[in-house]
């Protein structure tokens, strides 16, 4: 067995290079940006007014100030800053060259056409042109982009932008046993849920997923299926990874072709997992376990899919505080099923005190997995520990 490090380098090493992809901004939220944004404009373009108020000269400031003008959003006002004057001016409107203070509304008195400031602000109130970005500045490829980044990139007057295309994922349940969700459930049969849920987990992760007829337990099931997923970037295939005389997937996937680069990790739960590739498809094995299958999927499938992508951020893990004390761990890397809370401003984890990898209910109920190095000693309620959020 190798550990889970090791194991992770080596499934990431599977990623074939990102295809780059062009997209409007409508379409790029959650799209992983391939090549550098660039601004076609300065934000602000010009020195703009941050509040409703009045514009003049800093100097004047203690002077009664003749007010001469307007100047609003899309209006600017294009006279003289002379000495003893002042402009009305809204939030977003341009500030004439020489005045270099803008007084708050609310702290001016006003009579006719004049003015006067009964209480100044500590700031200008002026944001200087540029102040948000200027032309030529870029946003760095590797970024997932979020509705702020779409806001930004619109903003900086960007149509399109180039990301990664989504990662296409074939993901093939294999078993005698197994039946669709509706369908009746015969003696000696479960409902296939491993397939959907790891559909799921490549949908966060941003890649399409396409969900495979269940392969039965034939060599030639399996090769038809195989055959199915050609086109695909990555190939998870579920259960069968297990040694065994019905555990087949290894089998005809060697006879289909593909290069195995490990099988087995020191891991729980998820010992059984192999990945290798088959020219440029990628190929990762996970167990039948439901909750093996799903950290499985968390903590290798998602890297992998976000990897094909060009991402920055690949394994995901944060620290948090321990909730509980802990016992010492044994010889394998452990991902608790575990809740997390904020405790005295501090995020706070505490995992469930039955951790059966059967249980899909305890998965469904979870904000995160503990992770616990392989024998890791005891550990104290405070303690800094390692965690993966789970999506909720």
């Amino acid at each position: 067995m190798i550990s889970v490090d090791e194991a992770l380098v080596k499934v990431l090493a599977l990623a074939t290079a990102p295809r780059p992809e062009t997209v409007t901004l409508a379409q790029a939220r959650g799209r992983v940006l391939l090549e550098p944004a660039v601004a076609r404009l300065t934000q602000p373009p010009f020195d703009a007014s941050a509040m409703d108020g009045y514009a003049m000269r800093a100097e004047d400031i203690a002077l009664p100030l003749r007010v001469v003008g307007t100047s609003a959003a899309g209006h600017p006002w294009q006279g003289e800053a002379a000495h003893g004057t002042a402009i009305r001016i809204f939030t977003g409107a341009p500030v004439p060259q020489g005045f270099d203070h803008v007084e708050l509304q609310e702290n001016v008195l006003r009579e006719g056409d004049t003015i006067r400031v009964e209480t100044r602000s500590r700031g200008s109130n002026i944001r200087a042109r540029g102040n948000d970005f200027s032309k030529g500045d870029a946003i760095a490829p590797g970024r997932v982009l979020n509705a702020a980044d779409i806001g930004l990139l619109a903003a900086m007057n960007i149509p399109e932008v180039t990301v990664a295309a989504r990662p296409r994922v074939a993901i093939l349940a294999g078993g005698d046993e197994l039946v669709r969700p509706g369908e009746d459930v015969g003696t000696g049969q479960i409902v296939s849920s491993n397939d959907l849920a790891i559909a799921a987990l490549v949908e966060e992760a941003g890649g399409t997923p396409q969900i495979l007829p269940i392969a039965r337990d034939t060599e030639e099931s399996l090769h038809a299926a195989f055959r199915a997923a050609e086109g695909a970037d990555l190939l998870v295939t579920i259960g069968g990874a297990s040694v065994g005389d019905h555990d087949l997937i290894g089998k005809v996937a060697a006879e289909a072709g593909m290069t195995r680069a490990f099988y087995k990790i020191a891991m729980r739960p998820g010992k059984p997992l192999m990945a290798g590739s088959m020219g440029q498809l990628a190929m990762l094995g996970l167990p039948g376990n439901p909750v093996s299958a799903m950290v499985c999927g968390m903590i290798f499938v998602q890297p992998l899919i976000r990897k094909m992508q060009g991402s920055a951020d690949v394994a995901r893990t944060e620290t948090a505080r321990l909730g509980v004390d802990l016992g010492p761990e044994g010889p394998r890397q452990h991902y608790l099923r575990a809740r997390l809370a904020t405790v005295d401003g501090a995020l706070t984890v505490t995992p469930f005190a039955d951790q059966d990898s059967a249980r899909l209910s305890i998965m469904a109920e979870a904000d995160a997995l503990l992770l616990r190095p392989a024998h890791d000693p005891e550990r104290a309620q405070g303690s800094q520990v390692q965690v993966v959020r789970i999506n909720r």
